[in-house]
């Protein structure tokens, strides 16, 4: 391998006689450069923010302006829109930023996001992630949202119980998910309220619920107790997770 400077030297000498001839041992030393960049393709960003969102009929959608003070102007905290959504399986809201807008068609039950001025960075960042939060929750109160976790390891179960030796409720009838999977100490975990937990087989634990952010995160810490490792494949895996194994050290 040349060095630094001396790779320089040759490239000059080489661009000052280009009728010279190189030798084939030096020509990987000078790989040839190309002045493309990585990608000619322009940057194109996300249309969520464009797609319109479908309100199922037994799904009510309401529109709720900031509140303004007696005065007649609104405080600069709470002088934001809020968007109530009640369905079958419950009720959620948002407050969304003021630059966002919302139009409801009731006749079509179809709604609209769009932002004051596309040519603002944090305006279309947010715009996409509203429209997400807007569907994530009509689709929470409407349909729900599930995680499946699955208990992969020797002797690994899980049960849902109603009382717990380690913990406090936190509520009346709180229960918690007792997860055996390798300790010495029982683990058991508080299901958040709102969330419903089953086990339909020992080795797989079922959560509905209709706020997806608090159904994932509460998977996320079970998952914690018992993270997947590359070896031999065990621990506690979210919906459709996989890892790939690695090949054994051996010595």
């Amino acid at each position: 391998m040349l060095s630094t400077t001396r790779s320089k030297g040759l490239e000059r000498a080489i661009a000052s006689a280009p009728l010279a001839s190189i030798p084939a041992f030096l020509l990987p030393a000078f790989p040839a450069v190309s002045s493309r960049s990585f990608s000619s393709s322009p940057n194109r960003p996300s249309q969520i923010g464009r797609a319109p969102l479908s309100i199922p009929p037994e799904v009510n959608f309401t529109i709720l302006p900031p509140p303004a003070r007696k005065n007649g102007r609104a405080s600069p905290i709470a002088a934001r829109p809020i968007v109530h959504i009640e369905g079958p399986l419950g009720k959620m809201s948002l407050t969304i930023p003021n630059f966002v807008n919302l139009e409801h068609d009731t006749a079509t039950r179809k709604a609209y996001v769009t932002i004051e001025d596309r040519e603002v960075k944090k305006q279309r960042e947010m715009w996409g992630t509203t429209r997400a939060y807007l569907q994530n929750h009509i689709l929470g109160v409407s349909e729900g949202h599930t995680a499946i976790l699955r208990l992969v390891g020797v002797g690994y179960r899980a049960t849902i119980e109603n009382t717990a030796t380690t913990v406090e409720p936190e509520f009346e009838g709180q229960q918690f998910v007792a997860l055996k999977v390798g300790y010495s100490h029982p683990i058991e975990l508080p299901v958040p309220k709102g969330i419903k937990a089953s086990t339909p087989q020992p080795t797989r634990i079922l959560l509905e619920g209709c706020e997806k952010e608090v159904v994932l995160q509460f998977a996320a810490k079970i998952r914690m107790w018992r993270k997947p490792e590359p070896y031999k494949g065990k621990g506690i895996f979210v919906n459709g997770e996989t890892i790939k194994l690695k090949a054994k050290k051996i010595k």
